[in-house]
């Protein structure tokens, strides 16, 4: 399987990530992807970026050495509401948005509690990705957060870097799995994202691949394998809305 897009990287206006927007394209460039999406931590994130960062995206170009560039957030989840750290002025002018749990930004709760945050996040039309919800850390149930993202359209994410090497992250290769078993059962598709924080990371899919084929994941439930599948999808997902 060959994925060609990345759909989660974050840049230096993330202060814990070390690359330039400039850097992280041309990275994708030089590892033949099709599209890049750059997802920098909302501002909740106390090392984040102010909400001008996300309103001035327009300045940049679309396309970068030969990469369809997209540009959105990484929102943090606040509660159990699912409310999330950007206003929908803001949020209409982005290309995408994935929607995660970060509990430097929310205490986790109970089941319930963590599934309904992520389950109210889902009705949010601008949130098109749930990022990273392997973490055992916020557990969750995960049939009723399949079976919301295949009614909403959402997608499932699949992140190397919690597989790869998420220590603050709890069994995340075996949720992850469980996931991916209840997207398959369910038809529900996956994105697939690096969480790169660093450009030569951008493109790397090592453990994501392993984990896919681990559970023979169907390749047409996989987001990333096509250009046009991906916006396709995301479009089917702003079609939602009222």
């Amino acid at each position: 399987m060959r994925l060609v897009l990345d759909t989660h990287t974050h840049t230096v206006a993330s202060a814990h990530a070390y690359s330039t927007v400039t850097e992280m394209a041309r990275a994708a460039g030089e590892k033949g992807l099709e599209l890049l999406a750059i997802t920098d931590h909302g501002p909740a994130l106390e090392d984040s970026s102010s909400k001008l960062h996300f309103m001035n995206y327009h300045i940049l170009p679309k396309e970068m050495f030969g990469v369809h560039m997209l540009y959105g957030a990484e929102l943090n989840i606040l509660d159990f509401d699912g409310n999330v750290d950007l206003d929908e002025d803001i949020l209409k002018r982005l290309d995408i948005c994935i929607a995660s749990f970060h509990t430097m930004c929310t205490n986790p709760g109970s089941i319930e509690e963590n599934t309904a945050a992520y389950l109210n996040a889902m009705e949010n039309p601008y949130v098109s990705i749930i990022g990273h919800p392997e973490d055992g850390y916020i557990p969750i149930d995960f049939e009723l957060l399949v079976k919301k993202a295949k009614e909403k359209k959402v997608l499932i994410e699949l992140n190397n870097s919690s597989i790869k090497s998420a220590f603050y992250r709890l069994n995340t290769r075996e949720n992850m799995k469980t996931l991916l078993n209840l997207c398959k059962e369910q038809g529900v598709h996956i994105s697939v994202g690096t969480d790169s924080h660093f450009s030569a990371s951008v493109g790397n899919f090592d453990e994501a691949l392993k984990v896919l084929e681990e559970v023979d994941f169907p390749e047409e439930l996989v987001a990333n394998t096509s250009k046009d599948k991906f916006l396709r999808l995301l479009e089917e997902r702003k079609s939602l809305r009222k």
